[in-house]
């Protein structure tokens, strides 16, 4: 049986990748940019070339598959419900699907599809923490509006629960929310990161505004900006609330921010 990987060198989809790989399965890598992604994931991975946004183009990807590991990204709400309809039709009996943090029209179709899913709902993810790393380089600064807590979750066990729930029985029709074993303020974090990479880190206020302004200079849209930005002004209490989820489903307590470092350090130095 073979699963193919959307978002493959994603922050999650790689490690989705990884795990089944690890678990000798056989697995498909979707990926824009075949060549780019093959020093990037392991070899035993078959890469194939195409986006999930782009359902239509998809029909050898989805060839042969039974399982589809689905994150949803910027684009895929229009185009994930016809994502989901050839899955189906090509042969797709079980999905897993990274929400786009609501039940939006994605996740709906995979509910409707008459395949077994399973939806992981993970909180933020340690990565977030890489969007420090130029001013940590060259400033030793950290500039953030807010200082709450966050339960956050490292990317490799979304990836170990997702490969649970596309091999194992027992996950069809569950929502996982998903954290990390504590939570940490972004002070708490930096703390850490200064630690580990050796030097003082700084954390510096900004503004609720010049923090909308930073993400619209990258291109996120001003909706978008705001929603991000809100969200870290007022935190769910599922984002600030650390369930033992990855340790239920995996067998495995769920990793540390620290070791997330550990792993990363060199980026920050």
């Amino acid at each position: 049986m073979t699963t193919l990987v959307t978002g493959a060198t994603g922050n999650t989809g790689r490690h989705v990748v990884a795990e089944l790989v690890r678990r000798g399965e056989s697995v498909r890598a979707l990926t824009r940019d075949p060549a780019a992604a093959a020093g990037k994931l392991p070899a035993a991975a078959e890469l194939v070339a195409g986006t999930h946004t782009a359902p239509e183009s998809l029909d050898a990807a989805l060839k042969g598959v039974s399982r589809l590991h689905i994150t949803v990204t910027a684009g895929l709400a229009e185009a994930g419900p016809e994502l989901v309809r050839r899955a189906v039709d090509a042969g797709v009996q079980r999905f897993t699907v990274v929400w786009g943090g609501w039940v939006g029209p994605v996740e709906e179709a995979v509910a409707a599809s008459g395949a077994e899913w399973t939806r992981l709902e993970p909180q933020e993810f340690m990565s977030n923490t890489l969007t420090w790393t130029e001013s940590i380089r060259t400033e030793g600064v950290v500039r953030e509006p807010y200082d709450h807590p966050s339960a956050l979750v490292h990317e490799a066990d979304i990836g170990a629960v997702a490969a649970v729930a596309l091999l194992d029985d027992g996950h069809a029709g569950r929502a996982y929310n998903l954290t990390g074993p504590e939570t940490l303020t972004p002070r708490e974090r930096i703390a850490i990161l200064s630690r580990t990479v050796g030097r003082d880190i700084a954390f510096v206020p900004i503004t609720h505004e010049q923090a909308v302004d930073r993400l619209m200079a990258t291109g996120v849209s001003r909706a978008d900006a705001d929603y991000v930005v809100g969200w870290y002004a007022d935190p769910t209490d599922d984002a600030t609330t650390v369930v033992d989820t990855v340790e239920q489903v995996t067998r495995r307590p769920a990793r540390a921010f620290a070791q997330w470092v550990d792993e990363h350090a060199e980026r920050f130095r």
